[in-house]
């Protein structure tokens, strides 16, 4: 088999594991074969799509955060390839979402020797592909400060979260679902393939990323109970502080440009959003105890 590595040298903190020595010395007793790709942040999607073209590899490997992992998959839908990877970002919520490990050795033996799982994947406003979480209003205003102000990691996000609650603001939407329509006074609103933020808060406590069905989780008061609660797993929401609805579609509506983030990458203000879900799109190599 040949396995191409993409890598994004960009990704995680300044302590960095030397992946191209780390995968070599891995596949070195190995029957197969690892290319490596490094990122370069411009024309990513294009570069790749050359690589799989000429080397016709059976496996991609996304060695990075949830951005890297999402340009990888992108491409991976397209090739009808799966997927493996290996977490180095600064969250790595996806990665936590699959329980895969982050130790390098263990990551690369599920990249290797991994079950095959097929995931859904979101599709917002036609094209926009979403493997994790996807938001408008609190949490996306934090993802564009962060990254205007180059914030990386738990601190960053620390920080960034204390200046959005400092300037929070709620918004009027009307959310349309499969079977239901409903106008709501939020801070935000979550559209939601999975169940945890890459900080560990969970914020959609019975999500599932291969049930063919994604949630609308609304955030309708910020409640220091509530908000503790997502930090424990499992722990039912008051739905009159945290609203959640189960569907395969919806349409957001909002009365005044909001701040918006997909998958941890700020998309600027908008004041509508349309979202379809494709079940089981994407193959992910993960451990034998998620499959």
């Amino acid at each position: 088999m040949c396995f191409l590595f993409v890598v994004n040298p960009a990704s995680g903190s300044a302590e960095k594991t030397d992946w191209a020595t780390t995968i070599a010395d891995y596949f070195v007793p190995l029957p197969h074969t690892a290319e490596v790709l490094t990122l370069t942040g411009h024309d990513d999607g294009p570069a790749l799509q050359a690589r799989i073209a000429s080397q016709h590899p059976d496996r991609l490997v996304a060695v990075g955060g949830d951005g890297t992992v999402k340009i990888v998959a992108a491409e991976a839908i397209t090739a009808n390839l799966p997927l493996a990877v290996l977490p180095a970002g600064s969250a790595n919520g996806m990665a936590k979402e699959l329980n895969l490990p982050a130790d390098p050795t263990e990551a690369l033996r599920i990249a290797v020797h991994g079950t095959e799982k097929a995931v859904d994947v979101l599709y917002l406003n036609g094209t926009d592909l979403c493997l994790h979480l996807s938001d408008i209003g609190l949490n996306a205003q934090l993802v564009r400060y962060a990254q205007n102000q180059n914030w990386r990691g738990m601190l960053g996000y620390a920080r960034a979260a204390f200046w959005s609650l400092l300037r929070r603001r709620l918004m009027r939407v009307r959310i349309q679902c499969d079977h239901e329509q409903v106008e709501r006074t939020a801070f935000m609103v979550v559209l939601a393939n999975a169940r945890v933020y890459g900080t560990g808060a969970t914020i959609n406590p019975n999500g599932d990323v291969s049930d063919g069905r994604f949630e609308v989780v609304v955030l309708r008061r910020l409640v220091g109970r509530e908000l503790l609660k997502m930090f424990w797993r499992f722990q039912p929401f008051n739905p009159a502080a945290v609203e959640i609805f189960s569907t395969t579609t919806v349409s957001l509506e909002i009365t005044r440009p909001v701040d918006f983030q997909v998958d941890g990458e700020y998309r600027g203000k908008t004041t509508r959003v349309d979202v379809e879900i494709r079940p089981g799109a994407l193959r992910v190599l993960v451990p034998d105890s998620v499959a």
